[in-house]
């Protein structure tokens, strides 16, 4: 191989070496988490798309200690909320832990809510409303356009003895308000204050 060759044969490893090094560099950079922010969390309420996003259980994404409410209803059901954060994209995330205390399975009946579009949601959180008394103005429930709710479902419900995580997304109310009630069919009311 004379100098000439030996200068192209050089010359033509550092392009593809430059290539393979671009290739990895873009490839490291690409892509924003499948829509999520660096914290996990979707970063529009549009982007959970009814929940999908979230595992069928849709456990919060770091469970506090702190408890904002408990509501016991008939059966033995059990509502803790645990945290009520005003997110930067305009709405607020309420999650908590349902637990069935009682003997027997519950399927959340009523808990879907009255309203058409909800009741495809089945066993869910879609009836969740927040109110601001003070304002006198009701929250529902985000949904996306196939009507699914940006809340935990329960598609087989809750088992005897069973907790499980649940999440549900509103619309924020202004920043003034940080008192609200927590709204959900067949359960008590319980007022949360919203943090954030």
């Amino acid at each position: 191989m004379d100098r000439a060759e030996n200068r192209a044969w050089a010359r033509g490893a550092a392009a593809v070496t430059a290539a393979v090094a671009l290739a990895l560099t873009l490839t490291a950079c690409g892509g924003d988490g499948g829509g999520k922010k660096s914290d996990g969390k979707p970063s529009t309420p549009a982007a959970a798309s009814g929940g999908q996003s979230r595992p069928q259980t849709n456990a919060p994404t770091a469970q506090s200690t702190e408890v904002l409410a408990t509501v016991r209803g008939g059966d033995g059901i059990e509502i803790v909320i645990n945290s009520a954060k005003r997110d930067a994209g305009g709405f607020v995330t309420v999650e908590g832990v349902v637990a069935n205390n009682s003997s027997q399975g519950f399927t959340a009946p009523g808990w879907q809510g009255s309203e058409q579009e909800l009741r495809d949601n089945g066993a869910s959180m879609a009836g969740a409303s927040l109110v601001d008394k003070t304002g006198k103005k009701r929250y529902l429930i985000l949904r996306d356009t196939d009507g699914r709710c940006l809340c935990t479902r329960f598609p087989t419900g809750l088992t005897a003895g069973q907790k499980i995580p649940f999440y549900a997304q509103f619309p924020a109310p202004p920043a003034s308000v940080t008192d609200v009630d927590f709204q959900l069919p067949t359960m008590p009311t319980a007022t949360i204050k919203i943090s954030g």
